[in-house]
């Protein structure tokens, strides 16, 4: 089993990989079809920011779990432990965000 602080840096890269993957691969298939890939990019960033955050935590419905446990069975560790999660995926979206923003020249 991992450790809470490796899988903080997994959450962390897959949620970073997600959005950059996917802008990046949507730029090429507007590219393909003759649209303006860069802002094809930055569209697909915005919209694609929390489904690279659920994506990296595993889904919804474990996390919940996990939450009601840690609230309702008196387990606050697990609670922590899944708001550190769900931060880790939330700052490795916001960084590939970033990226492209600078990639792209930022909100123009």
């Amino acid at each position: 089993m991992e450790g809470f602080a490796q899988k903080l840096i997994v959450v962390f890269f897959t949620a970073c990989g997600t959005l950059l993957g996917a802008a990046l691969i949507g730029a090429l298939g507007a590219a393909l079809v003759r649209e303006p890939p860069i802002a094809t990019m930055l569209k697909l960033a915005q919209e694609i920011k929390i489904w690279a955050i659920v994506a990296a935590i595993g889904g919804t419905f474990s996390t919940f779990e996990a939450f009601e446990s840690g609230l309702f069975q008196g387990e606050i560790k697990a609670v922590v432990r899944q708001f550190c999660y769900v931060l880790s995926s939330l700052a490795g979206a916001q960084l590939s965000y970033f990226v492209i923003l600078t990639l792209t020249g930022g909100n123009k």
